[in-house]
């Protein structure tokens, strides 16, 4: 849970900055696309891993679930506030969004089991 908490609190700090830059600039929202899945992919390692950090174990599979959860907490929201379904893109990205999860809940597990030695 500490994991989808720190995701989604990076997600709201960056989106209001963004929003703001956006507002008070002339970028349009297609030239920042790339930086803002960077910025999605670094939330979604982060939340994998403090997942990993606080479980100690099974690193994969924390954050593992916590992409999991991520992705299905977006579908929702997708689904049921615009209507839509996946389409093959955002497949890809949400695939991506689990294994980076999960590249965090690995380093996450391995740094807090250094930390004990």
């Amino acid at each position: 849970m500490y994991g989808i908490i720190a995701i989604f609190t990076l997600a709201i700090v960056c989106s209001f900055l963004f929003a703001i830059i956006l507002r008070f600039t002339s970028l349009q929202e297609s030239s920042v696309q790339y930086v803002i899945t960077a910025i999605s992919f670094i939330a979604l390692f982060t939340g994998g891993f403090i997942s990993g950090g606080k479980g100690k174990q099974k690193g994969w599979l924390l954050g593992g679930l916590t992409g999991l959860i991520y992705a299905i907490i977006i579908f929702l929201f997708q689904y049921l506030g615009f209507d839509k379904l996946f389409n093959g893109e955002q497949l890809v990205y949400f695939i991506c969004y689990i294994l980076i999860a999960m590249m965090g809940g690995i380093l996450g597990v391995n740094m807090s089991s250094k930390g004990r030695s």
